[in-house]
């Protein structure tokens, strides 16, 4: 038994420390050292303080701010911690009413758009935490926001094609809008009126 046990504890030894502390440090150390703002978040960081991640969508729900995709997070929307979708099948009835009210209140928010609402602004995505909408989506809602902040659509418009983000690599993905860096961007030009 002896025979048996000595190697068998030598390994896990090894083991634990090659794969526990070794390779960690290693990865961790070279992303540090190689995508430093990435290996750390992904951070929107105003005035030495962290106010988001690029990664991780915010709720907005004042007019003058462009709206995401809804979160299906539990217990509280954009919660990272509770990353889900909320598993509802496209026949689902509470899916099914939850996009009724959803289209409803983007129809109260803005009375006089009659453009079929995006798929986007209705739906969760699959993690809850999706932090872009597509073009559409932003699109739908430019003149709600150019009302809100006293602006033109088309500058709005204009704001919002400096931060559509292409496909990557030209041929992975879609056309897609960062929520969070848009409105941030919004507010820097209402903080230089």
């Amino acid at each position: 038994m002896n025979n048996q046990l000595k190697p068998a504890l030598m390994t896990f030894l090894i083991l634990t420390v090659v794969t526990g502390l070794m390779y960690p440090a290693i990865v961790t150390g070279l992303a540090q050292l190689l995508f430093p703002y990435q290996a750390n978040g992904s951070l929107i960081v105003r005035d030495g303080k962290p106010i988001g991640s690029t990664l991780i969508g915010q709720p907005f729900d004042d007019p003058k701010y462009f709206w995401g995709r809804p979160s299906a997070t539990a217990p509280f929307p954009y919660n990272a911690a509770a990353s889900s979708g909320s598993n509802l099948g496209p026949t689902n009835p509470a899916l099914i009413e939850a996009v009724k009210t959803r289209v409803a209140a983007l129809k109260s928010a803005d009375p006089g758009n009659d453009t079929p609402v995006p798929v986007d602004l209705v739906t969760a995505s699959g993690s809850g935490l999706d932090p872009h909408i597509s073009p559409a989506a932003a699109e739908y809602q430019v003149r709600r926001v150019a009302r809100a902040r006293g602006r033109t659509a088309a500058f709005v418009q204009a704001v919002v094609s400096q931060h559509t983000e292409e496909r990557q690599l030209g041929m992975l993905g879609e056309r897609r809008v960062n929520v969070l860096a848009l409105n941030l961007a919004l507010d820097a030009f209402e903080e230089l009126r």
